[in-house]
């Protein structure tokens, strides 16, 4: 009979963990949910210098590095399909913003057909990617 006791007690004195798990998976889903996500163009680029360099949250990412290649998405786009491949990204976010990363030795006659390209498809927010010197 003492045997009976004593898992009694034991059971009315554990600790239930259930409520406590679900409270850190409800806690972690909310996490990753409402996690922003870091985008990379898919090559690293050496941004040039300019002195009026802000900090600004892109939804689209184009880079350029130094032998004049544009990857857009980690993949690299040809000049001719800058435009459609820009179309279909805008399209999955309207109200984000184009930033365009050069690396110091691209030509700048690629950003300008980059920003070309997006002015047409009706993206307004436009900017450069630099380092602050």
């Amino acid at each position: 009979m003492s045997k009976r006791q004593n898992t009694a007690e034991e059971e009315a004195g554990a600790i239930d963990l259930t409520p406590m798990l679900d409270v850190v998976f409800i806690m972690l889903i909310f996490f990753i949910v409402t996690a922003t996500f870091i985008k990379v163009p898919g090559t690293d680029v050496i941004k040039p210098e300019a002195t009026t360099a802000e900090l600004k949250t892109a939804s689209i990412l184009v880079a350029i590095n130094e032998s004049n290649e544009i990857w857009i998405a980690k993949e690299k786009v040809d000049e001719g399909q800058v435009r459609i491949v820009l179309e279909r990204l805008y399209s999955e976010n309207p109200k984000g913003w184009l930033v365009i990363q050069p690396d110091k030795g691209a030509n700048i006659e690629k950003i300008a057909l980059i920003a070309q390209a997006a002015r047409k498809i009706g993206i307004e927010k436009v900017s450069v990617a630099t380092e602050k010197s």
